[in-house]
C-alpha cells in the first residue's frame, strides 16, 4: 500500500479489524520512510459491475460517486455516517446480487431511492429530486402527492 504523504510503497500493517457491520476490514498502517499513520478499508467485491448510462455510455460502477450522492441527500438529516456505510453496502451487495454485471443507472436510482425511503422522507424526496431531474416547483408537487404518509 502506497503512503498518501510521500508516496512510499512500502508501508506497515499495524492493527487490523472488522468493521461494525463486518462488511469491511479496517486497517491502521504506518510508514517508515515519513513517520505518518493511516487508515485503509478493505471490501469484498465479488463482481466487477458495469454502469449503463441514459445516453447509452458503459462505465464502471464507483461506489464513492453513490456514496457522494446519498451523503448530499442525507446532509443535515438524523443520519449518521455508519447509517449511510449500511446504507451504501447493502445497496452494493444487492447489485452485486443481481444476474447481470450491467446495470441501467435507473436501477441503481430506485434502489437508491427505495432505500432511502424507508430511512428519511427527506433524503428520499432530496434524492428523487435530482434522480428525476425536477425542474419545477410543480415536479415536487406531483412527486409529494404520490408520497405515502404515516
Amino acid at each position: 500500500m502506497r503512503c498518501p504523504y510521500c508516496s512510499n510503497d512500502e508501508t506497515q500493517v499495524k492493527d487490523s479489524r472488522p468493521s461494525d457491520d463486518g462488511s469491511s476490514i479496517r486497517r491502521r498502517r504506518f510508514c517508515p520512510a515519513c513517520g505518518n499513520r493511516f487508515t485503509t478499508f478493505e471490501r469484498v467485491q465479488l463482481r466487477e459491475l458495469t454502469v449503463l448510462k441514459t445516453d447509452g455510455r458503459r462505465v464502471p460502477f464507483d461506489r464513492d460517486k453513490l456514496g457522494k450522492s446519498i451523503r448530499i441527500a442525507c446532509r443535515k438529516r438524523p443520519i449518521g455516517d455508519d447509517q449511510i456505510e449500511r446504507l451504501l453496502n447493502g445497496i452494493q451487495r444487492r447489485l452485486e446480487m443481481e444476474t447481470d454485471a450491467e446495470i441501467s443507472s435507473r436501477r441503481i436510482g430506485e434502489m437508491v431511492m427505495d432505500t432511502l425511503k424507508g430511512v428519511d422522507q427527506v433524503a428520499y424526496v432530496r434524492f428523487a429530486s435530482v434522480y428525476q431531474n425536477f425542474s419545477e416547483a410543480k415536479d415536487f408537487q406531483a412527486f409529494l402527492g404520490g408520497l405515502d404518509t404515516p
